[in-house]
């Protein structure tokens, strides 16, 4: 849960994401082609290199063995349980917007989960106050789910706070990071912080422009930011423990 590892995995994800959205946007207009899904791959596929390619720089800079890269074995690349678990979710919220949030906006089902989110998340209702904005019932369906699927994580993660902690204590005893342990909570922190007043209390929805919402931002807004405000906020917990006395 170091700073490199939590860039080069938040970047991949938000790369992908909003490729398949770009793609079902192409889809939606019937202008998708074989040129036009080769033209997002590739796009995205040097997104996510330019934004792995400065995490590395960043890693890099803190090394003081540079024979790291030669020690690193096929178990590193492997996902923890938490990371499975939000990749996972990413997926879960992304079909959820695409194929299923607008034909149950009237079950029951959902519209207890959107009650419920509208209670519990004032980021919910701030959304919701964006219905003159072209928002609609499916949008606020995929939100309330990427809320609960936020929720689920953080108090699934939650538990297993320390562990994490202790792994990337032994982690930083071998490799040195560029940020100090100290400095790296405070940035996470302050991230997690702005994170939760723009999404959680809903700060952000009020900053947008209307064309927002039916972009490619929107739905990256919509069904995978609070995911990313979850997994932050983990990070910087685990972190903040680390600082502290074993």
């Amino acid at each position: 849960m170091g700073i490199a590892r939590l860039l080069a995995k938040g970047w991949t994800v938000f790369c992908v994401f909003a490729a398949a959205h770009a793609l079902r946007l192409s889809v939606g207009a019937e202008t998708a082609s074989v040129h036009a899904i080769w033209a997002i791959a590739i796009s995205a596929a040097l997104f996510v290199a330019m934004g792995l390619l400065f995490v590395a720089g960043y890693a890099a800079a803190g090394e003081h063995d540079f024979h790291v890269v030669s020690q690193l074995k096929p178990a590193h690349f492997l996902p923890s349980f938490d990371d499975a678990a939000f990749f996972g979710f990413a997926v879960l919220s992304y079909l959820m917007q695409v194929f299923v949030a607008q034909n149950v906006t009237a079950n029951p089902a959902a519209h207890g989960l959107r009650a419920a989110i509208h209670f519990a998340v004032p980021g919910q209702r701030a959304l919701e106050a964006a219905f003159f904005c072209g928002v609609n019932g499916g949008q606020l369906l995929a939100a309330a789910f990427a809320w609960l699927l936020a929720i689920v994580y953080a108090a699934s993660a939650g538990p297993r706070v320390r562990l994490s902690a202790g792994l990337l204590r032994i982690e930083r005893a071998r490799n040195s990071e560029l940020l100090s342990p100290a400095a790296s909570a405070a940035v996470l922190g302050t991230l997690a912080l702005a994170g939760f007043q723009l999404l959680y209390v809903g700060t952000g929805f009020a900053l947008l422009p209307c064309s927002a919402y039916q972009e490619v931002s929107g739905a990256l807004l919509i069904g995978l930011a609070p995911l990313m405000l979850a997994y932050v906020i983990v990070a910087a917990a685990v972190n903040l423990i680390a600082v502290g006395p074993e």
